[in-house]
């Protein structure tokens, strides 16, 4: 096969003839649009053009950043996230965890598997809880796709906001010594050696770990994606920009904070799905702290995560950690509504 046989020549053509495809795909969704039997003028042309360009965006921006960090995950198993963690010290372990999460391809669904590994090496709680905060809400997904539909300065700003929740709670709640709230048969199993073997991968090797990643991620997510753009675009196409504006605006009431971050909760979604309705809230006006609230809640306090780590936590430890995080995700969203 040419992937195996010539895996370098294999990616210069695909991203040329991605390239090409993505610079066209907001023409086509015009002409599309176009042929469409309805008024070119009406809210639902305006919805309907938004999925019609948005969704090949999204999943195409998606599949090329799950590939890269597929093949350059390769290095980042596991094991080796683990045994990168393993006998460091708060302050500076918490800081790498939260670094690690963003370059690590984990989410929610892979926390109790993870959080155990971590247990079983040694890993120090507070750490364990960076990680696990930064993972699925500051990868490189949500930084991707956000830097290419809302801007770099956007991204960065998620970036550090995201990194400083992570470091901050996970630090935190190692400073609270809350071991004792751990699901006893995992406080009581045995230490594992974190220490892991190099093994060492040629580029075809690589590029299948990229697919594997497509395959499995991307596959994974597709449609809550669609799900996200559609309701960005009813957004865009049928929300008055004024009453969106009033009710999550930089004006608006003091209460739109933390009620962003009560409507998130209970959301089940990821970067990809949530980030099209960021985009269509920004568009219409709502506050930037606001917007960052309610996805960081989204990402990050999802119900269904809780209910994973249920069965490796106990409520008390759930609890605090909930409340360590909504307070941090509470307090950027305020200062930065009063800030910009």
């Amino acid at each position: 096969m040419v992937p195996d046989r010539y895996p370098r020549l294999f990616l210069l053509i695909a991203a040329l003839l991605w390239g090409v495809v993505y610079a066209n795909l907001a023409g086509g969704a015009a002409a599309l649009t176009a042929l469409l039997p309805v008024d070119q003028q009406s809210h639902l042309a305006g919805s309907l053009q938004f999925l019609i360009y948005e969704a090949p965006k999204v999943l195409m921006l998606l599949t090329a950043v799950v590939m890269v960090m597929g093949m350059i995950n390769s290095w980042f198993t596991p094991e080796r996230t683990r045994s990168l963690l393993a006998g460091k010290r708060e302050g500076v372990g918490n800081i790498m965890a939260a670094l690690l999460g963003i370059v690590t391809p984990f989410c929610s669904c892979s926390a109790v598997p993870l959080f155990i590994g971590f247990v079983q090496a040694g890993v120090p709680l507070g750490i364990t809880f960076s990680f696990l905060v930064a993972a699925p809400m500051v990868n490189e997904v949500a930084l991707t796709l956000l830097f290419a539909l809302v801007g770099w300065k956007v991204a960065l700003l998620y970036l550090g906001l995201g990194l400083s929740i992570a470091i901050v709670a996970g630090w935190v709640i190692g400073r609270l010594k809350m071991e004792a709230y751990l699901e006893d048969w995992v406080r009581d199993m045995a230490k594992v050696d974190p220490a892991v073997k190099t093994v060492s991968i040629n580029m075809a090797d690589r590029l299948h770990a990229g697919f594997n990643a497509v395959k499995e991620i991307v596959g994974r997510v597709w449609l809550y994606v669609v799900i996200g753009v559609a309701i960005g675009a009813g957004i865009h196409g049928y929300v008055p920009q004024d009453y969106m504006a009033g009710l999550m605006g930089k004006d608006a009431a003091w209460w739109s904070v933390p009620a962003a971050i009560l409507i998130g909760v209970p959301m089940y979604s990821n970067a990809a799905g949530i980030i099209p309705v960021v985009e269509a809230l920004l568009a219409k006006g709502a506050a930037l702290g606001t917007v960052l609230a309610f996805m960081m809640s989204v990402i990050a306090l999802s119900f269904p995560e809780m209910v994973i780590l249920r069965k490796v936590l106990k409520m008390r430890l759930i609890a605090v950690f909930v409340g360590v995080v909504a307070g941090g995700i509470l307090t950027v969203g305020l200062i930065f509504n009063l800030l910009l």
